[in-house]
């Protein structure tokens, strides 16, 4: 992990890198906030950026505070993030440390969290890249250990898509297959798919081809010429009379 100032203290051009996804998020997330929620979002920050550890106890009340559905698709937040989601990343916008401090703060946040914090750090990583460096990448190992769709699929986004080894962001996009992730959501698919991911897939559809099972979508846009199920492995014996 790196650090950036003295002691981990924020630097005006930290400060700035910040601002661009606080202001995007900002606009996302206001429509769906009630004016009660608004307010609670507003004190919460401002807590945030007073003192770091304020962030453990409100991060687990942001669902009940500013409700779960889904950011506007046509609206400039992120797609497929919920309104949480874009409420805790703009929490931890606030936080006032960076470089290892921050990672360390993450790793904590993460750890202790459930799933929809876990989510929201996950979320996080990507404003906080250029402080971050490959400080947090062991977050986005976790996530890819776990069977959580919405965790993987996090994982997946601009930070882990730009600093997971090749051999690793391999495994994770096979992994999306195997557990159901819409290979959309991966951020940098088209930069970063080569032969290697494509024989990998293609080993994938062999083995669903054989035991009779359809090739997914997903995995067939990595082929030529997909393979078609072996209706032979679903058919019966015949049975002597």
């Amino acid at each position: 992990m790196r650090g950036t100032a003295p002691g981990n203290a924020m630097t005006h051009d930290e400060t700035v890198t910040r601002d661009g996804p606080r202001a995007e998020l900002t606009s996302a997330v206001e429509p769906h906030l009630t004016a009660e929620a608004a307010r609670w979002l507003s004190e919460a920050r401002e807590r945030i950026a007073a003192t770091a550890d304020a962030a453990a106890t409100v991060l687990p009340a942001v669902g009940r505070r500013c409700g779960r559905g889904p950011l506007d698709a046509a609206g400039p937040g992120p797609a497929g993030w919920s309104v949480d989601d874009a409420a805790r990343v703009l929490l931890l916008l606030e936080l006032p440390c960076t470089g290892d401090t921050l990672a360390a703060r993450l790793t904590d946040l993460y750890r202790y969290g459930d799933a929809g914090e876990r989510r929201g750090v996950l979320r996080s990583l990507a404003a906080f890249d250029a402080e971050l460096g490959d400080g947090a990448l062991p977050l986005v190992h976790d996530a890819l250990r776990t069977n959580d769709t919405r965790l993987v699929a996090a994982a997946l986004g601009p930070y882990g898509g730009a600093r997971l080894a090749d051999h690793a962001w391999r495994q994770a996009v096979l992994k999306c297959v195997f557990v159901g992730v819409p290979l959309a959501v991966v951020d940098g698919l088209d930069r970063r798919a080569d032969a290697e991911l494509a024989r990998m897939m293609a080993d994938y559809a062999q083995e669903r081809a054989a035991a009779g099972r359809d090739v997914p979508a997903d995995v067939a846009m990595f082929l030529d010429d997909p393979p078609a199920p072996d209706t032979r492995s679903l058919e019966s014996p015949d049975r002597e009379v």
